[in-house]
């Protein structure tokens, strides 16, 4: 199992943002859910000049993506990835945007990576098992999975990056996504199925079938964070439940990025919920299941942009935003 040690926010580090804020802000929360952010920032000590970014993009496959689930197939996470190493692929954009370097991380794809530079080997397996047939890894998959995504928090964090980001990478995912919410969150998964790559009608029906039979399958216990991982999630969602988790214990905060990255939140949640404290949102995705996800941890986007990308590109517009919180913030209290 996974045990981890998160400290807790410095309240009265908190308090102190809160009454500057009340000095500074005549018409009063003006900046919205930014100067909460910046407070969130303040408990856990990281109210830097600069901040120093890190997307931690975790990569996986998923059994179920043969069924059609996708509008896209699963050699296309080959073809991001090669993307992501050329630096052209609008996630490598956007981050470069955002002033942060970006890790990608194989933790199961079904595909050989060795002859790709910089990316970081922690593969699991290649590509998780079908759910609707069986559970998609074992229990020793998915806290190997957990643990890659810990051990490249710290590393990230050990070369001086003090806001980590989450970004995700795997056709199919969103199928998993939406079987990891309404397992965990105990509701019907016709509220949380959506068309994710933007499939059409036929493919949606598949994909809906998909989760549901998944779903009466497994019989994954609904708040278990690891049954529903072994049983309908990603090894991508384990990695960045791992992201959230190792980040956590050293008083990191995690920016989230869209809906698949919230299912790693929500699992992390799970088996800590303390991480919860250490976590910002970035923006709303437009799939289905992502503002329930959200409302569950009490997280609130600076951007609603109808983003449905995933990969970080949301967290990557979100972070210039916060980091002009930050200056105002800074600036003003002198």
């Amino acid at each position: 199992m996974i045990d981890v040690k998160i400290p807790k926010p410095n309240a009265e580090a908190m308090a102190e943002v809160k009454r500057n804020w009340a000095k500074i802000d005549e018409k009063g929360f003006s900046l919205g859910v930014l100067e909460r952010m910046i407070e969130k920032l303040a408990g856990m000590g990281n109210l830097p000049d600069e901040f120093n970014p890190a997307m931690v993009l975790m990569c996986g496959d998923h059994g179920v993506c043969k069924y059609g689930v996708s509008a896209f197939p699963q050699e296309v996470t080959l073809q991001m990835i090669n993307g992501y190493m050329r630096g052209t692929a609008g996630a490598t954009v956007l981050a470069r945007h955002a002033k942060g370097k970006v890790y990608v991380c194989d933790v199961g794809t079904a595909f050989d990576l060795s002859h790709l530079d910089n990316i970081y080997d922690y593969k699991v397996a290649w590509g998780t098992n079908d759910f609707t047939q069986g559970p998609a890894m074992s229990e020793e998959q998915a806290v190997k999975a957990i643990e890659a995504g810990i051990a490249m928090a710290n590393m990230c964090i050990d070369k001086g990056h003090n806001l980590l980001y989450t970004g995700e990478m795997g056709i199919g995912n969103t199928t998993a996504t939406a079987a990891i919410a309404a397992a965990f969150m105990g509701i019907d998964s016709k509220l949380t199925v959506g068309r994710g790559s933007g499939i059409n009608d036929a493919r949606m029906l598949i994909k809906q079938k998909v989760v549901a039979d998944g779903i009466a399958f497994n019989k994954p216990e609904a708040g278990n964070a690891m049954d529903v991982l072994c049983k309908v999630g990603g090894y991508d969602h384990a990695g960045l439940c791992g992201v959230i988790l190792g980040a956590a214990a050293r008083g990191v905060p995690v920016m989230i990025d869209g809906v698949n990255a919230t299912a790693g939140a929500i699992l992390a949640y799970g088996i800590n919920p303390a991480c919860r404290e250490y976590m910002l949102c970035s923006h709303l995705s437009s799939d289905l299941s992502h503002r329930k996800m959200l409302e569950m941890l009490r997280l609130y986007p600076i951007i609603d942009a109808g983003m449905r990308l995933g990969e970080g590109t949301g967290a990557s517009v979100a972070i210039p935003v916060l980091a002009g919180a930050l200056k105002v913030y800074k600036k003003l209290i002198g």
